[in-house]
């Protein structure tokens, strides 16, 4: 099949939670724009992946940006015009559908998705914004230091694109263009005399990466809904994990991510609970001791009676985080072949709840737990994608390390302010079991900031990183990762290259000249973007 050509201002490759924003930043500045997605729903993290929200503890009053706020109260809005909430439900300012304990806004993620797409809408109706929908980057072409095209395969048959930007956008979720267009970039630890962080190895350990997961929801009702017995099932029933400390890692149990003690959790669906008195607040609580509330996303109790079956409780919990093997860098085959593993591990996860799992009645199995494909929008009810905590990371003009957000080294005074800062965000560095054979690495941090050079490149002039592939390192990716902050990169990235489509400029000009620095920052803010923290008050977790 003939490839087709295209050519537009902003080519932004990923449409998850960073490519969508910076598609409406860049569109709603006035530029033509190029958004591509592998995967059938748009959102990435928060939809083919199916991880609800994680957000900081003051998400409903400040420290996001405004479009993100706008994707928040569209999803509530859903729920209060189309699903029959019960009337305390209905009246509570911070709705949480589902009620879990790890988010404020744990939500079925096909309604995340109809948000995103109504947010898009205007801009692909005019034009401004092209969605080519199941594309994946295949190679691209570069002058010296600019990337001049990149080539996208169909995932459904169609003739491959190529698509010639002034400015190209890497909001995959593993920074699949960094290898592709030659941009310099790291995975895995830096090594400690690199970095100077306390918690990085003496020696660098680029394969040493964060697990992935294959989330999956269930409910239980009335019925043996038990799965094919997996193909992995016993390689997996009796893998057992150096942290896991003599546990399996298909279990209840599994390393507490603060004291790395072995905790064992609580199970039970549909157990009944006050749903509307959950404070997802995990400064508080985190939330995690019973597996049924925790990433709950339809609590039942919060709406009309009869109207869900059952809960639906959305597993993403430390029994499916795949650490077996890393998938960057390595052979397009080899790669599926480890999703594949990962999905099996979460299949059998399933298995062994349905069939072997302790019950607090004494007896074993819960044969009633039941996949939602529907819910999940695929054939065989697990996420469509894999959730990528840790991906390629930029060589990038600024690097943010643990040295400037930890609070045990930043204390009192807070997290490093930047004069370039383009945004803010806030989570614990919380890092899961790694194909390396560590455990969890989790430290305190204090709310930070983005630093523009964070997103751009040391060599290459007209890329951008706009999701986890920004200018971290191992560590402070832990807290960089997160729903809201990977938006807020987003639009800082997608409003920056249409700031030098406009102006005939470039990221490194606007990074380097204090007049045009401020010029694009003081666009940030009209439109919405908190640069800082507020002024007087300390937070920490």
């Amino acid at each position: 099949m003939t490839t087709r050509e295209l050519t537009t201002d902003i080519l932004i490759v990923g449409a998850g939670l960073g490519g969508v924003a910076a598609a409406l930043a860049a569109a709603d500045r006035g530029s033509r724009v190029i958004l591509t997605e592998e995967f059938p729903w748009i959102g990435g993290q928060l939809t083919s992946q199916a991880v609800p929200p994680d957000e900081h503890p003051w998400v409903e009053e400040f420290g996001i940006t405004a479009r993100y706020r706008a994707l928040r109260d569209g999803i509530r809005d859903v729920y209060r015009r189309r699903y029959p909430l019960i009337d305390d439900a209905r009246a509570k300012a911070e709705l949480n559908p589902g009620a879990g304990w790890v988010s404020k806004l744990c939500h079925e993620p096909r309604i995340a998705v109809g948000v995103l797409e109504e947010m898009l809408a205007p801009h692909r109706s005019t034009g401004r914004i092209t969605l080519l929908e199941r594309h994946r980057p295949i190679a691209a072409t570069a002058d010296g230091d600019r990337v001049t095209s990149v080539t996208l395969a169909s995932e459904i048959g169609e003739p491959d694109v190529t698509v010639h930007a002034s400015y190209v956008i890497d909001a995959t979720e593993t920074g699949e263009l960094l290898p592709l267009t030659g941009t310099e970039y790291v995975t895995g630890f830096e090594s400690r005399s690199e970095t100077g962080e306390p918690s990085a190895p003496e020696t660098a350990q680029p394969d040493n990466v964060q697990a992935l997961s294959v989330c999956f929801a269930v409910e239980h009702v009335d019925g043996d809904h038990t799965i094919e017995r997996p193909a992995r099932y016993d390689f997996w029933r009796e893998y057992t994990p150096s942290a896991w400390q003599g546990h399996p890692l298909l279990s209840w149990t599994a390393p507490n991510p603060r004291t790395l003690e072995i905790d064992t959790r609580a199970f039970g669906p549909n157990p009944g609970d006050d749903a509307l008195a959950v404070d997802a607040d995990q400064s508080k609580n985190a939330g995690d001791q019973n597996l049924w509330f925790f990433r709950r996303i339809a609590a039942r109790d919060l709406f009309a009676p009869g109207f869900y079956e059952s809960d639906i409780s959305l597993v993403n919990w430390p029994s499916i985080d795949y650490f077996l093997e890393h998938v960057l860098d390595v052979p397009r085959e080899t790669e599926l072949e480890r999703y594949e593993d990962a999905r099996q591990l979460s299949l059998s996860m399933l298995y062994w709840m349905q069939t072997e799992a302790p019950r607090a009645d004494g007896g074993t199995g819960f044969p009633g737990l039941r996949l939602r494909p529907d819910v999940m929008g695929s054939a065989d009810g697990l996420a469509q994608a894999p959730y990528h905590r840790e991906s390629r990371r930029i060589r990038a003009l600024t690097t943010i390390t643990e040295n400037d957000v930890s609070y045990e080294i930043r204390g009192d005074a807070g997290a490093t302010r930047y004069e370039e800062s383009v945004g803010v965000g806030m989570y614990r560095i919380d890092l899961h079991p790694s194909t390396g054979g560590d455990t969890y690495i989790d430290v305190a941090s204090a709310p930070f900031e983005i630093p523009l050079g964070a997103l751009i490149p040391r060599r290459v002039t007209n890329l951008l990183a706009a999701n986890k592939n920004i200018g971290t390192t191992h560590i402070t990716n832990g807290c960089y990762r997160l729903h809201p902050v990977e938006w807020n990169i987003g639009e800082a990235a997608g409003h920056l290259a249409s700031f030098c489509v406009a102006t005939d400029t470039t990221p490194h000009a606007v990074h380097s000249d204090t007049t045009q620095l401020e010029a694009y920052q003081s666009e940030l803010d009209a439109t919405g973007v908190e640069r800082h923290w507020p002024e007087g008050r300390v937070y920490a977790y």
